[in-house]
Parts: structure tokens; C-alpha cells; sequence
């Protein structure tokens, strides 16, 4: 078979079952590239760890860590898709992010979600956004506070009565789709945005053309 890195046609079995390349040198393992192959279409899928993990036999530690691994190639390939099509950019606008399953009451402010959406070619690139603390919030002030209540509770009326466009569509999209994910932490809710944003913006087959060449 040929070389999965240089893709010369010549490669050897090893002792251990390893083949390597008579060109590059480089190992290669058929099982892993299997086993990574199956997690790639249980992910195009949209099957969660936990399914995927009954579905296979597969450790569920051992899953989520390709699927982590995915989303981190799909944050920087929208990453470079973007900066590709820049100039086609033909709107944006925020979105600060309380899951459904919370109410807009003061404590549970802090953990809001804030970032840009922009639209082009009827796709979107979200960028995260400081914190509210960066833009001079400050939580320990009462008015503040009020404020910023105020203004989610229009914000989410807006929300409901905006003219739907590409970035609303987007919005409802992933209303929906975190809903399946529970307690995404801050650190990883980037890499959940961008799946969200990878599955809005291609088909199935699109998505299964890009995940496997990455």
C-alpha cells in the first residue's frame, strides 16, 4: 500500500505489524488508521462519545479523545477559510450565550458566552469575545448588574423578532445543537462553537470530504 505521509507505493511489513516506508522511513499503524477512520464517521455522524463508544467497544476516554482532536482540526480549518474569503464578509453581529436550560437571573451571569458572528457566502466564522469583565463589567456593582439583565431580556426578544438572515439561522442552529452536550466547559466551548459552525456551513458529504483529508 502506499505511504500514508509521502504517499510513495512501496511500504514494508515490520515484525511488530507495523509497515514502514522504504522512502520516507516513516511507521504507520493499519489498526490505528482503522480505528481512527471508524471514529471519523461516527463523528461526521453527529453520534455522540457515549454512542459511539457502546457502538464500538471502544474506551470512552479513548473517544473523546479523537473527538477532541477533531474539533481542533475543524477550528483551524475554519480558521484558514476565512481568512481565504475575508473580503467576502457582508455582516456580523454578537451573541451572548445562556444555555435554554437557565434562567436570565444575576447568577447565572457569569456563565454567559459571548462572541461574533460573521456571515459570507452564506456561511459563518465565529470569533470568541473578552469577557464581560474586559469591557469594564463590573459584577459587583448592582445597577450593572440590573443593566446587563435588561438588556439579555431584550436581546433575547430581539433575538425571536430579527429578520432571519444567515447568522440568525446560525444562531437557532446552535441553540439546538449544544443542547445535546451537557456542561461544556469555558475552556472547551470554543471547539463546540466551531463544530457547530463546520456542520452549518457544509453538507454530510462536505464535512466527510474535509474531516478525512485533515
Amino acid at each position: 500500500m502506499n505511504c500514508i505521509y509521502c504517499g510513495h507505493p512501496y511500504t514494508y511489513i515490520l515484525k511488530d505489524g507495523l509497515r514502514k516506508c522504504s522512502k520516507c522511513k516513516r511507521k504507520f499503524s493499519l489498526k490505528k488508521i482503522a480505528k481512527e477512520q471508524t471514529l471519523k464517521s461516527a463523528f461526521i455522524e453527529a453520534r455522540t462519545a457515549k454512542v459511539t463508544s457502546t457502538n464500538t467497544g471502544m474506551h470512552i476516554a479513548t473517544v473523546l479523545k479523537y473527538y477532541e482532536k477533531f474539533r481542533r482540526h475543524i477550528a483551524l480549518y475554519s480558521d484558514r477559510q476565512y481568512q481565504r474569503h475575508i473580503e467576502a464578509v457582508t455582516g456580523y453581529d454578537e451573541y451572548l450565550y445562556l444555555p435554554k436550560s437557565l434562567k436570565i437571573e444575576e447568577n447565572n451571569i457569569n456563565k454567559l458566552q459571548h462572541f461574533l458572528t460573521l456571515s459570507y457566502e452564506k456561511k459563518v466564522y465565529n470569533l470568541m469575545m473578552p469577557t464581560l469583565e474586559r469591557y469594564g463589567y463590573d459584577r459587583s456593582d448592582a445597577q450593572e448588574r440590573k443593566l446587563l439583565l435588561k438588556y439579555l431580556q431584550f436581546n433575547k426578544v430581539a433575538k425571536l423578532t430579527n429578520a432571519e438572515n444567515t447568522i440568525t439561522k446560525f444562531w437557532d442552529y446552535f441553540e439546538d445543537f449544544i443542547l445535546q452536550y451537557k456542561g461544556v466547559s469555558a475552556e472547551q466551548f470554543i471547539f463546540y462553537l466551531k463544530e457547530a459552525e463546520w456542520r452549518f456551513n457544509y453538507s454530510r458529504e462536505e464535512q466527510k470530504k474535509i474531516l478525512f483529508d485533515i
